[in-house]
């Protein structure tokens, strides 16, 4: 069985989460039209999700649902 190491969850979290940091600032910013409240919505939820999603991935690697075994051997 393949498993995900801690160090590859981290990375794919902040590499998500900065996608999503400029998704929410520019979406802030285009409501409210004030760059820096705009920039402190987008850390405040970068942040917080941050550590939800690494909490979510972990999680789910516990979880059997719609995993694959790898056969003992392949030819």
């Amino acid at each position: 069985m393949i498993m995900e190491s801690h160090a590859r969850t981290i990375v794919k979290s902040l590499t998500w989460r900065f996608v999503a940091l400029v998704i929410t600032t520019g979406v802030a910013w285009l409501v409210i039209k004030k760059i820096e409240v705009a920039a402190s919505i987008g850390l405040v939820d970068t942040l917080i999700k941050l550590v939800a999603y690494y909490g979510h991935e972990r999680a789910w690697l516990k979880i059997k649902f719609g995993k694959l075994q790898r056969p003992e051997y392949e030819i």
